[in-house]
């Protein structure tokens, strides 16, 4: 089970840092990811990075602004999001994977969190 928190409202410009925690005992062998969706849109894939956390990618539309990391002593992941723009305002959910790849394919994430939300005010 992913449990996201951090999420909340926060001025055009601002941060937020989110958090996704899990009981389960790979946690250091998955590939963990984040995702958000706004009413109507599909999800879409925001950013993820490797078991290890040797490896990290980037949507396009956050690259510089968003940092992804995790602590797996800790069971958890970290998404710091700067310079927010109201674009930004979303459902964020916390995803993993078990993949033999570098980077596991943004699809085949296949276990979710309830999401938390994110609103960003101009």
């Amino acid at each position: 089970q992913l449990v996201e928190s951090g999420g909340g409202l926060v001025q055009a410009g601002g941060s937020l840092r989110l958090s996704c925690g899990t009981s389960a005992r790979n946690f250091g062998w998955l590939d963990m990811g984040w995702f958000r969706q706004t009413p109507g849109k599909e999800r879409e894939f925001v950013a993820q990075i490797s078991w290890s956390g040797s490896n990290v990618k980037y949507a396009d539309s956050v690259k510089g602004r968003f940092a992804i990391s995790r602590d797996n002593a800790k069971n958890t992941v970290y998404l710091q999001m700067n310079t927010l723009k109201p674009d930004d305002t979303a459902v964020y959910y916390c995803a993993s994977c078990r993949s033999s790849a570098i980077l596991c394919p943004t699809q085949d994430f296949d276990s979710w969190g309830q999401g938390t939300q994110v609103t960003v005010s101009s």
